[in-house]
């Protein structure tokens, strides 16, 4: 005979209701059933998109920076390739400027001796004028193969790019501003004046 109080029965009996559904959790999670409360998993597929694509909106930014900054360095490359080109074309040009301006003293010697020799009548005098003149066409033929252009503007009008004012004559016969005498020829040298042409130009009567 039990010596439990209606009391304590009443107790017993709430313990095991309460304990039941804790069993039928541990029963439903042995039997792989899952529990009714799960995971919404839409908004974090939303925002790995989201993260994506702004992933691949910088990826596209970066591509299209890299390729500007390509054509500029291209750009730069090519004009420096061209500058260096041209810098190298006018050392090739202009290099032996200097030595061609020395030069130009020994064909105006040249061309004196070859005038003051044309004078003269004597046999031995006209030898010597033979070989002036042999030189000095040699040295025409060295000067047209490095491009050094004699200015011998005789008659023309006066360019102050080729040519540089001497005196001025008051002359009739011709238009004013022209060359009525070279004192002295001018040279260029692949179009750059190395020495301009020293004249004398023509004026009006009437000009001051």
């Amino acid at each position: 005979m039990s010596n439990q109080t209606p009391e304590d029965e009443i107790e017993v009996k709430t313990q095991e209701k309460e304990q039941a559904p804790e069993s039928e959790s541990a029963e439903g999670a042995e039997n792989g059933t899952e529990s009714p409360t799960q995971p919404d998993t839409a908004s974090d597929k939303e925002l790995s998109l989201e993260a994506a694509l702004e992933k691949l909106a910088d990826a596209e930014e970066a591509a299209h920076q890299a390729k500007d900054d390509l054509l500029r360095i291209q750009a730069e490359m090519h004009n420096l390739r061209r500058r260096t080109e041209q810098d190298i074309e006018k050392a090739h040009k202009y290099g032996q400027e200097r030595f061609s301006s020395e030069l130009l003293t020994v064909m105006d010697n040249l061309e004196r001796s070859l005038e003051a020799a044309s004078k003269h009548e004597d046999e031995a005098v006209k030898a010597i004028y033979d070989g002036v003149d042999l030189t000095l066409k040699s040295f025409t033929d060295c000067f047209s193969r490095f491009q050094i252009v004699a200015v011998d503007p005789m008659g023309e009008p006066f360019d102050p790019q080729l040519h540089q004012a001497m005196s001025i004559q008051e002359n009739t016969e011709v238009e004013p501003n022209t060359v009525v005498a070279v004192m002295q020829k001018g040279y260029t040298l692949h179009g750059r004046v190395i020495r301009p042409a020293m004249v004398m130009v023509s004026k009006d009567s009437e000009s001051d």
